[in-house]
């Protein structure tokens, strides 16, 4: 498992708010729910997505915007819209005296805005539960990435929508993986065009030093590893990889092989049926009552209420 495969399948909708909006000009949202990340994908027409004090970014058909830690903004026909609805927590939609317009704006199951078959259509998805996310991504992401339909796989967009005009046995489940899936190849491409606004563990891999070193811990975290094995994986002499390895990463190599084990652990804990004990060995603990504690340090919760959370 790489960095950005355990960064990323963390991040599971299961019921992910998800709604395809249809709207005519002139009309402007004030997005104010306080979701730790949400997907925006432009389907047809083009809107402009404002933050106070910096630049509209005017999206197009097959352009992605993802939104981390609650950013609030306005999503509208063009630069300059005062709001008319506002999106509050719990995705619940009301204009500004406060009436709700969840009902009224509703066109059908996950189909919502101000005119059905709109100029303008976007797909809106939020990731709001902190089982849903997790917390590197957060640390590795601004408040807003913007990828164009240009750099990436603007086909899984018309899986999407048509998902959304869907009523079939399992759908919500479909729905949930297609937004993952367009997360996941979004940020991907992101990541690869960042330059220097990639996280360290992105573009450590890269380096002849680190990565052989992180590529040996990321195969193998339930080895017992120590620096002076590390620095065999990188044929460099201890001084070297632990110099190295903390320029480029920002940490030392025993930190982040501690940091990696409790990222395997909570994958395990989210995705299998595996016990705490089982875990525990699995990312090189002999103990579970170590691991336990070295849990409870690094996500707040010990492995088997991190497990109900997650379900």
């Amino acid at each position: 498992m790489d960095p950005l495969t355990a960064v990323l399948d963390g991040h599971r909708a299961r019921g992910a708010h998800v709604l395809r909006v249809e709207m005519e000009a002139p009309w402007c949202i004030a997005v104010a729910d306080e979701a730790l990340v949400g997907v925006l994908v432009m389907v047809r027409g083009e809107a402009c997505l404002e933050r106070e004090g910096d630049r509209a970014v005017v999206l197009g058909p097959g352009d992605v915007a993802i939104t981390t830690a609650g950013l609030e903004y306005t999503f509208a026909d063009s630069p300059g819209v005062s709001p008319t609805i506002v999106i509050g927590p719990g995705e619940v939609s009301h204009d500004l005296v406060g009436n709700e317009l969840c009902v009224e704006l509703s066109h059908g199951v996950r189909r919502w805005g101000n005119a059905r078959g709109g100029e303008d259509a976007f797909v809106v998805g939020t990731y709001e539960l902190a089982s849903q996310v997790t917390g590197r991504l957060l640390d590795a992401l601004p408040g807003l990435v913007v990828v164009r339909g240009g750099d990436w796989d603007a086909g899984l967009v018309g899986l999407l929508v048509a998902e959304l005009g869907r009523e079939l046995p399992g759908q919500d489940v479909v729905i949930d993986r297609l937004v993952d899936l367009v997360l996941v190849t979004a940020l991907r491409r992101w990541f690869a065009e960042a330059d220097g606004r990639a996280p360290r563990w992105w573009t450590a891999q890269s380096d002849p030093v680190v990565g052989p070193v992180l590529a040996a811990m990321q195969a193998d975290p339930a080895a017992p590893w120590t620096l002076t094995t590390l620095a065999r994986e990188a044929a460099v002499s201890r001084a070297t990889l632990a110099r190295r390895f903390t320029d480029v990463v920002g940490e030392s190599p025993m930190a982040y092989l501690a940091r990696w084990r409790m990222d395997v652990a909570a994958e395990l804990l989210r995705g299998t049926d595996a016990s705490v004990e089982q875990v525990s060995g699995r990312v090189g603990y002999s103990s579970p009552f170590a691991f336990t504690a070295a849990f409870r340090r690094a996500h707040g919760v010990p492995p088997r209420t991190f497990r109900r959370m997650a379900g």
